[in-house]
């Protein structure tokens, strides 16, 4: 693929920088996570960005190094796993594949009788794809797969947060336990959830999102090697679900306005991509009411616009 030209290259690393500053403006209209204790010692004024392209050029700005855990957006690391060793109609008979248009932790239409969670970004969702890897997969095993699809072997698990997980997440369980009596998933709840717990917990940088997006922005062929870590059918489905999914309640008015799909996470992440032209990860731990990062969000949407990276956007200058 054509390098960037020495012109290029700075106009990129401009706009970065823009972003940062753009979204550090909105920090202040946020607030980190609460509901997991340790997730409210971050900085709320951190904000980082990472743009990685498939030559092998990678641009960071701001807070770029700073490690948080991954949260939800481990989901779509996971749903990618288990699509892989599953198979389509094996998982998409547990979980369905449209928008809730309710919070990611919401019981509400889980408690419908007969009804299975409504995608695999929610909490309920996510839990069913983890019941899917338990029996398959340690949490060491999932780590290592974890660090081959964000192309960073610098992931480690987030001790403090997974047992401040583990000791407050009973809404988790109260999920679970539903799920449990309806036959939605089987096994030990509680081994389910720890691993979920774990999943979550793991350590990752604006950098570990940008490779994992570039790996699916790139339809699951890892861009530096050649080699194959996803079929395209499965990179093309988690694609779509980000689009429609992957801000919670919020993927509608993201989608219309950003319009890239895109995975967020209440430890203040954000992966994001440009199909076929780069992997974006975002941070900013100060959280909307909806759970997604607010600067993260500005950031993103400042790049759409600026570099015409919507999805329906002709030429992304990128």
């Amino acid at each position: 693929m054509k390098r960037l030209s020495t012109k290029e290259i700075p106009l990129i690393q401009n706009y970065l920088d823009k972003a940062v500053s753009y979204g550090r403006q909105f920090v202040s209209e946020g607030a980190c996570a609460s509901y997991i204790p340790e997730l409210s010692k971050a900085d709320a004024r951190q904000v980082g960005i990472c743009v990685m392209k498939p030559d092998g050029e990678i641009f960071t700005s701001g807070d770029a190094h700073q490690y948080f855990t991954v949260q939800s957006i481990s989901k779509i690391m996971n749903l990618a796993i288990a699509l892989q060793t599953h198979g389509y109609n094996e998982i998409f008979n547990k979980v369905k594949m449209e928008p809730s248009g309710d919070a990611f932790n919401s019981i509400i239409k889980l408690d419908t009788d007969g009804q299975i969670p409504f995608n695999p970004m929610i909490n309920s969702g996510a839990i069913v794809i983890t019941s899917f890897l338990k029996p398959h997969y340690s949490f060491e095993e999932l780590l290592e797969r974890m660090k081959i699809l964000s192309l960073d072997d610098s992931l480690t698990l987030n001790q403090a947060v997974y047992e401040s997980e583990n000791a407050t997440g009973f809404r988790n369980r109260s999920i679970a336990y539903l799920l449990k009596s309806k036959g939605v998933i089987t096994g030990d709840v509680e081994e389910i959830l720890d691993l979920y717990f774990k999943l979550c917990s793991v350590q990752v940088t604006v950098k570990s999102l940008a490779g994992f997006g570039l790996l699916l922005a790139n339809n699951g062929i890892q861009p530096f090697t050649g080699e194959r870590l996803i079929e395209k059918d499965v990179a093309k489905t988690i694609k779509t679900l980000m689009l429609t999914c992957g801000l919670y309640d919020g993927s509608g008015e993201f989608a219309v306005k950003i319009g890239m799909p895109a995975k967020s996470g209440v430890g203040g992440g954000i992966l994001s991509l440009v199909n076929n032209k780069a992997g974006i990860g975002v941070f900013g731990p100060s959280l909307d009411e909806k759970g997604n990062s607010v600067a993260g969000v500005k950031m993103l949407e400042y790049l759409s616009k600026e570099l015409h990276l919507h999805i329906f956007d002709n030429d992304p200058c990128i």
